[in-house]
């Protein structure tokens, strides 16, 4: 495929903001959650009155997360168990015949009115596959009306939507009516994110590791469809459909009493928010409250400190986009004084769909002055994160060497993180 071919393909308005947010919360709750190894498709029996969160508290969810600086959230209002967070119409398998608030309750309610209080962007992942209705499998046409019933339930009882999260995990066989299904959504919130599957806006980047393969260029011709496949879904023309990674603080989607050991280190986070939002996608990065309905503190405390470590890195940059003086495809920092710096972080101008194809990083040496590449690379997109050993600089030179039209920056910015990474 050409890179010209690539560069017609333009994002919406919608999928820009939705690149901009770049970082946001996965939380897996539900009644896996009280019972403890519960894992996709097993086949032990669930009872809804083992949904007991004394203690639920969305509204910690969302403001801790909106403390770690994420700017969206996505809830499991439905998971492969079938059991829904919500009190649904069409099923008993709910939290209507829970003891919890006496079967009054919604979390999927809670957990909105908690997002728009903190102002983080909405969404509700939705699992297509459903282990607890015995039509799933019998009749394609009475289980496509009760997905269409519990969808048309999220899109018109809460307010506007931002994601609907699709999961193709267990659903890698089954025949929907995807135009049937995908009319009443887009009827419904027509500025809605769909990922990955059906009529998708963005897409999953193809594990559930929190890694965006280098390069990722944001328009393809198909998506991946499952973890548990490795067929993709074509896609009937290139389509700009930008990356989200997504991955467990844990080593498990839902709460576990015996994993506290597993929660990822600060190092491994930055790593992965250098694979994920460094190279162009958005990281969606995973914690199960726990039995009483709260975050666990462990995990809190985990992705404050990444925060702070973030912060530690990149608030303070040595020069900014401001900084540069642009020469045709060259944009040239010069220096007061010598420069001594090791990441540099470069975000392009995506309105026109994404230009750039090659780039490099030059400068010109502290003693002698003289030119000198240090890194190349091929793709930039929303934001590239680039680590490179450290060096003194007279000028920081970056330079698009191949693009399909007139390469545009957004940003541009030089750190000195220190040595190590510290």
């Amino acid at each position: 495929m050409s890179h010209q071919t690539k560069a017609k393909v333009k994002p919406t308005a919608r999928q820009l903001e939705y690149q901009d947010w770049e970082y946001g919360l996965f939380l897996h709750f539900g009644l896996r959650t009280f019972y403890e190894g519960y894992h996709d498709f097993d086949e032990r029996t669930m009872s809804p009155t083992a949904f007991q969160p004394a203690e639920l508290d969305c509204e910690q969810w969302i403001r801790k997360a909106k403390e770690a600086n994420m700017t969206y959230a996505v809830l499991t209002a439905k998971h492969h168990d079938g059991f829904s967070n919500w009190p649904s119409a069409y099923t008993d398998f709910s939290v209507k015949n829970s003891p919890w608030k006496d079967g009054k309750g919604d979390v999927v309610k809670e957990f909105i009115e908690a997002c728009r209080k903190y102002d983080l962007k909405t969404g509700l992942y939705y699992s297509p596959y459903d282990g607890s209705v015995d039509f799933y499998n019998k009749d394609a046409k009475e289980y496509d009306d009760y997905f269409i019933n519990q969808i048309t339930e999220l899109l018109t009882n809460y307010g506007e939507i931002d994601i609907l999260w699709f999961d193709g995990a267990g659903s890698e066989d089954h025949q929907y009516d995807w135009p049937r299904i995908v009319k009443q959504i887009r009827s419904l919130q027509p500025n809605i994110l769909i990922f990955n599957m059906v009529d998708p806006n963005f897409r999953w980047v193809g594990n559930e590791d929190g890694l965006a393969p280098n390069p990722t260029w944001n328009a393809v011709e198909s998506t991946e469809f499952s973890i548990y496949t490795e067929k993709q879904s074509s896609l009937q023309e290139l389509q700009w459909l930008p990356a989200e990674c997504d991955v467990q603080l844990r080593n498990t989607w839902f709460y576990s009493e015996n994993n506290q050991d597993q929660i990822k280190s600060v190092e491994e986070l930055i790593g992965l928010y250098y694979h994920s939002v460094g190279n162009g996608a958005n990281l969606l990065l995973n914690i199960g409250p726990d039995r009483q309905g709260k975050l666990p503190v462990e995990d809190v405390e985990r992705i404050l400190e990444f925060k702070e470590a973030l912060e530690k890195r990149f608030s303070r940059p040595l020069a900014s986009f401001d900084n540069f003086k642009q020469e045709g495809n060259k944009w040239i920092y010069q220096a007061d004084q010598s420069v001594f710096f090791d990441h540099v972080v470069i975000e392009e101008d995506l309105t026109d769909g994404e230009n750039i194809r090659q780039f490099q990083i030059a400068i010109k040496t502290k003693k002698s002055g003289v030119w000198c590449p240090i890194y190349q690379d091929q793709h930039v997109g929303h934001k590239r994160i680039i680590a490179i050993p450290p060096v003194m600089a007279k000028e920081v030179i970056v330079e698009v060497t191949a693009s399909d039209d007139k390469p545009i920056l957004k940003n541009l910015s030089i750190y000195h993180v220190g040595l190590y990474h510290s």
